[in-house]
């Protein structure tokens, strides 16, 4: 029997490293990229088909699952594994980013945030022990400390006092978890260090989230706008501020440069929309960069997206017949673009492990970059 988390690094090659997450659903092969599966679907997919891409666990939204279907109603039906037919590991968000993001429709106090619903308005308050009520209904493997994501560019004194609560709040969070025993017993917590782009903040949020003590760590608050420049700053010293021995999960990242540049500085898990939003609205990413199949060019074009690609949109299609679908709107066309990104994005988190354990990682990044970047 898989134990309730185990995490163990296999090789090291200068900052990157490889290795696994042992679970009682599962392993997690690491550097992991996780599809998004909002509201208990990964968009445009069948659960059978994200796991045939190479996925070994998807990530689940606290936020949307609370307003619906519901989280209580998700338990009596079985938790989120049987709801939805996957039965890996899940990693949910403490539904706290989209709390934030939704402005003018919520307040926040010391104990929680008070939100009104975007879906009918009725008023909600999270707080970090609902935030794990919540997880531990869905049957959450990996849950999230609840926090506060402020903007990068706010005032340092407001990125401070948000920092200095988050951290309160990830003390409540972890006695919230361990209250729920049994569920303390088959899951993971993760803490969430935020700070902006201040390392000194961010240090700081380290500091106090280790003395809390979590199975893993996030890093929060990036991919918020701030520019792949400042968040690569931010990795330089970011992951080596967290313990050498937990995974490291950098949160809502992001495009394909983005995660080899997170993967050379350390991290070991990342989320992001992109690959399956970018689908649904005709890009595809190929290991020669990203392509808009949108575009007249490939109205007549009998070429696969991308001859490197196994998946069927490359193997059974032309740009041209995708051109069609993207044009004229067709589902099957969002199907295979979904299918592809995520196919391309866990065959670049696979070649990244297979770099790490062979010493070669500077010399794929520099590859990847040449072909992909075209520079």
């Amino acid at each position: 029997m898989q134990p309730r988390f185990q995490f163990e690094i296999h090789a090291t090659d200068g900052k990157a490293r490889t290795g696994a997450i042992g679970m009682r659903r599962g392993e997690i092969r690491t550097p992991a990229f996780m599809p998004v599966g909002t509201a208990a679907t990964v968009k445009a997919m069948k659960p059978e088909t994200v796991r045939a891409t190479g996925a070994d666990v998807l990530l689940g939204n606290t936020y949307h699952l609370m307003l619906r279907p519901g989280a209580e109603r998700v338990a009596r039906l079985g938790g989120l594994h049987k709801f939805m037919n996957w039965g890996r590991p899940i990693l949910t968000d403490s539904g706290g980013y989209q709390v934030m993001s939704l402005s003018d429709l919520r307040k926040i106090t010391e104990d929680g945030v008070t939100f009104a619903s975007h879906i009918d308005g009725s008023r909600h308050l999270l707080t970090p022990e609902r935030s794990m009520e919540i997880q531990r209904l869905l049957g959450s493997d990996i849950v999230m400390a609840f926090d506060e994501c402020p903007r990068a560019d706010a005032p340092r004194e407001v990125i401070e006092k948000s920092m200095q609560m988050s951290m309160r709040w990830a003390a409540r969070s972890r006695a919230g978890f361990d209250s729920g025993e049994q569920h303390a017993e088959r899951s993971a917590l993760f803490g969430i260090q935020q700070g902006a782009l201040d390392e000194g903040l961010r240090g700081a949020s380290a500091a106090a989230l280790q003395e809390i003590g979590f199975d893993g760590y996030a890093i929060g608050g990036l991919a918020v706008g701030e520019g792949q420049e400042a968040m690569f700053a931010v990795l330089d010293y970011a992951p080596g501020q967290l313990p050498a021995d937990r995974p490291r999960y950098l949160m809502g990242v992001g495009k394909p440069d983005d995660l080899v540049g997170a993967v050379e500085r350390g991290i070991d898990m990342f989320d992001c929309v992109l690959p399956s939003r970018s689908g649904r609205n005709g890009q595809g990413f190929t290991w020669a960069g990203p392509v808009n199949l949108r575009n007249a060019r490939h109205a007549e074009d009998p070429a696969p997206l991308d001859p490197r690609c196994v998946c069927d949109a490359c193997t059974k299609y032309s740009r041209a017949y995708l051109h069609h679908l993207t044009k004229s709107g067709e589902i099957l066309g969002a199907m295979l673009l979904t299918e592809h990104n995520l196919t391309f994005y866990q065959s670049l988190m696979a070649a990244m492990r297979a770099a790490i354990r062979q010493g070669a990682f500077a010399a794929f990044a520099a590859i990847f970059r040449r072909e992909y970047l075209n520079r």
